[in-house]
C-alpha cells in the first residue's frame, strides 16, 4: 500500500514520539481523512524514514525505521540565475524531484527578481512538498540568494576545480554528460535569459569554472536547470 509521505522537521521527534504542527494535523485528519491508528511515512529532509503511526490528533507514534536510499550518488550545488515571474519555483520543484542537493538563487547582472525573505520561505516549501513527492530521503537546502563574485568565492571554498562548472550557450566547450565526475560533490551554474555577460564570464574563469555546453539548443533560464539536473542524474544513475 502507498503511504502518505509526510516532512517534519528533526524538534519534532522525541524519542518514539512525533509531535504534529496544526498544518499537519489538518493536511492528515482533515485534507487525506486520516483517522487515529492509520499509518503514514515521516521523513526528516536528513535522511531518515519512519513508519508512523496516528495517536492523537497532535501526535504520532514511529513503528519502525525505513531503509531507503532514494538520493544521488553525488551531492549537487546548483546555482541557477533567477528568472522572472514564478520561473524559480518551477526550479526549486523539479530541480528537488531530479535529486540537487542545495539550491543557490543567483543575482546576474540580468537578474530583474529581487526576493523577499518570505519568498525564500516558500520556495523552501515547495522543496519540502516536492521531497515527499519524488520519495526523497533529503529535503534540498535553499539558501539566500547570492551575487555571482559571492557564490564562486564560496565554491571555491569547499569544492574542487574540476567539480565546478558553469553551462554557456554558443561557445566550443566540452557538453556537460563529458564533464560529470562520479563522486565527490557538483556544482552548475546556469545562466540568465540573455545568457553571461562578459563580466560574469570573467568572474567564473577566475575562479577556476569549466565551461559546458547542455546542447545545441539555446534553453530558457527555466529549462537549463532541469537539462543540467537530468544528464547528471542520468550519468550518475546508469553507472557511466
Amino acid at each position: 500500500m502507498q503511504l502518505q509521505r509526510i516532512a517534519i522537521a528533526p524538534s519534532q521527534v522525541r524519542g518514539n514520539t512525533i509531535s504534529l504542527t496544526p498544518h499537519q494535523q489538518h493536511y492528515l485528519y482533515r485534507v487525506l481523512r486520516c483517522q487515529r491508528r492509520d499509518r503514514f511515512i515521516a521523513m526528516d529532509g536528513g535522511g531518515n524514514w519512519w513508519l508512523s503511526q496516528l495517536t492523537g490528533d497532535s501526535q504520532a507514534e514511529i513503528v519502525e525505521f525505513l531503509d531507503a536510499n532514494n538520493e544521488l550518488p553525488v551531492a549537487v550545488t546548483l546555482a541557477a540565475a533567477m528568472p522572472k515571474g514564478s520561473g524559480f519555483e518551477e526550479i526549486v520543484r523539479y530541480s528537488t524531484e531530479l535529486g540537487v542537493t542545495r539550491i543557490v538563487p543567483l543575482q546576474s547582472d540580468r537578474t530583474l527578481l529581487q526576493p523577499s525573505a518570505k519568498k525564500r520561505q516558500r520556495w523552501q516549501r515547495i522543496a519540502a512538498e516536492a521531497a515527499e513527492q519524488s520519495e526523497r530521503q533529503m529535503i534540498p537546502e535553499i539558501t539566500e540568494p547570492l551575487s555571482l563574485a559571492a557564490y564562486c568565492s564560496t565554491v571555491s571554498d569547499t569544492i574542487a576545480i574540476s567539480h565546478r562548472l558553469v553551462a554557456v550557450a554558443r561557445a566550443d566547450v566540452p557538453h556537460l554528460a563529458e564533464m560529470i565526475p562520479v563522486s565527490g560533490e557538483i556544482a552548475i551554474a546556469t545562466g540568465p535569459e540573455g545568457g553571461w555577460c562578459d563580466r560574469e564570464t570573467i568572474c567564473f574563469q577566475e575562479y577556476h569554472f569549466q565551461p559546458v555546453s547542455l546542447g545545441k539548443r539555446i534553453l530558457r533560464a527555466v529549462t537549463a536547470p532541469l537539462v543540467a539536473l537530468s544528464a547528471i542524474a542520468a550519468a550518475c544513475e546508469s553507472g557511466k
